[in-house]
């Protein structure tokens, strides 16, 4: 098991610390958020340290995003939510605070106050061309 002695998320993600556990199984443990966008906002930790996306094996990614969609529908059905907002932040520039991956499940409610969206900018055909360039070549 790849540990951070140091990081608080590996010591909840196996246990160490209590939290409100939503679900657990050898990999992953899914905990109540403590300062909640939502009701019922929650957390995917993986039990194993990765900083990030970058650093987290494919296969490890692949059962994140089918455990997310497994807690989205149980958390849908059983909170009534009428929406469903998946966040995943990778540096401190992109709001990463704990670096550990993680993955929030975010219930969302009509009229819940939340604005966990961007405003979309504007971009020419040229600038998208020339983007689609330096990522595909």
């Amino acid at each position: 098991m790849m540990r951070d002695d140091n990081c608080i998320f590996c010591k909840i993600a196996n246990g160490e610390i209590p939290s409100k556990t939503l679900y657990e199984d050898d990999s992953f443990r899914v905990i109540l958020d403590l300062g909640p966008a939502t009701r019922g906002h929650a957390l995917i930790l993986p039990k194993d340290h990765y900083a990030n996306l970058y650093e987290l094996p494919d296969e490890v990614a692949a059962e994140a995003m089918k455990l997310a969609k497994k807690m989205a529908i149980r958390m849908k059905e059983r909170l009534g939510a009428d929406g469903f907002n998946l966040v995943q932040n990778n540096g401190e520039t992109a709001g990463q605070t704990v670096m550990h991956f993680h993955l929030h499940l975010i219930p969302r409610y009509e009229n819940d106050g939340q604005h966990i969206l961007w405003n979309p900018g504007e971009s020419t055909p040229e600038e998208l061309e020339e983007i689609k360039d330096q990522i595909t070549k």
